[in-house]
């Protein structure tokens, strides 16, 4: 009992915390805010960096100081590999069609525009490495953490199923205001599909691993395609 009244509470403040969260990262911390007077690599790593201190590292915080049993309450909103064999398959098996949505969708000119976000990590193949590995540890990692995890996960025994993959589906997707159209819809299907996939896990670790790969494979050949610096430019 003691247990379940410690989840409650740090659900009695998680969950508030989050909606604080969420304004703060679309005014003081939104990357339009953060490219005033910065440039735009610079700027979007603040933005990172902020993404991953309000979305994973002061949740678990949170849940660190409220909970007797940490371990046991991030368990239950996917902190753990789960069910393994399903989410090796379920990642194999999304290995090709990630690629191949990455390369059909690197050739669409709003996304050009789009992305990378940071065009400036494109000057040489070791800051796009760079960015690429921050753009992972300090943005999938918190995304996942938190829409197929606290917000996902974590609301299905409250909401039940459809209730809360549609909650979460509808929140990412309204992350993407602003986006291009095609990628909106895509973020709509997605938030569906990798809902799914925690579910059937057990964890948001696979969709980790399987969104990362769709996002930073468009990067990659749209750096290769369009941005990727001549030898001239990479000797300046």
């Amino acid at each position: 009992m003691g247990t379940s009244l410690d989840a409650g509470l740090t659900r009695a403040l998680l969950y508030p915390y989050l909606a604080l969260a969420f304004t703060l990262m679309v005014t003081v911390f939104h990357h339009r805010t953060l490219r005033r007077g910065r440039g735009e690599l610079r700027a979007f790593l603040l933005y990172f960096a902020a993404f991953c201190l309000l979305f994973l590292a002061l949740p678990l915080l949170i849940v660190f100081l409220t909970t007797a049993d940490p371990p046991a309450f991030l368990r239950s909103v996917g902190l753990t590999l789960g069910r393994t064999g399903r989410g090796l398959a379920l990642s194999a098996a999304a290995v090709p069609i990630c690629l191949a949505a990455a390369f059909v969708s690197s050739r669409d000119p709003a996304l050009r525009e789009q992305y990378p976000f940071a065009k400036e990590a494109c000057r040489t193949p070791a800051t796009f490495a760079a960015y690429e590995a921050a753009y992972l540890v300090l943005y999938y990692l918190p995304w996942e953490f938190l829409y197929r995890g606290l917000l996902f996960l974590g609301l299905v025994p409250a909401l039940g199923l459809a209730p809360a993959l549609a909650l979460q589906t509808i929140i990412s997707t309204l992350h993407h205001f602003g986006h291009p159209d095609t990628e909106i819809w895509a973020a709509c299907g997605a938030g569906f599909a990798f809902g799914l996939v925690a579910w059937v896990t057990g964890s948001f670790l696979y969709t980790v691993f399987i969104h990362a790969l769709a996002g930073i494979a468009n990067d990659t050949f749209l750096y290769l395609r369009v941005h990727r610096p001549t030898r001239r430019e990479a000797r300046s």
